[in-house]
């Protein structure tokens, strides 16, 4: 049964980078077919997961925007977490401009 729980992990996952678009996209199809919606949350649950389940069309597809709206809808707040991705070597400290952050 998908519940907002499932749906919102799902959602989660996709923006961690744990999975792909497609993988979003194919589960979301799937769900559409076979599997049952929390009856507490029905239209909601089913409207994001059909959203979803188009993301991969072009018309559609699947913004930031997009994804903290529906986990909104679904109960959830987002927050982002920026880290350096690893640290520089001494020559490029030296060519780094001011914009990059502390």
């Amino acid at each position: 049964m998908i519940t907002r729980n499932t749906l919102a992990s799902q959602l989660r996952d996709y923006l961690q980078h744990r999975i792909t678009r497609a993988a979003l996209v194919d589960w979301a199809e799937h769900a559409m077919m076979e599997e049952e919606f929390d009856e507490r949350d029905l239209d909601t649950i089913r409207d994001i997961t059909s959203r979803l389940g188009l993301a991969d069309v072009r018309e559609f597809g699947l913004t930031w925007e997009d994804c903290e709206g529906y986990l909104s809808r679904l109960g959830y707040r987002t927050k982002v977490d920026v880290v350096q991705a690893s640290q520089p070597t001494p020559g490029e400290r030296s060519s780094e401009g001011s914009g990059n952050l502390p």
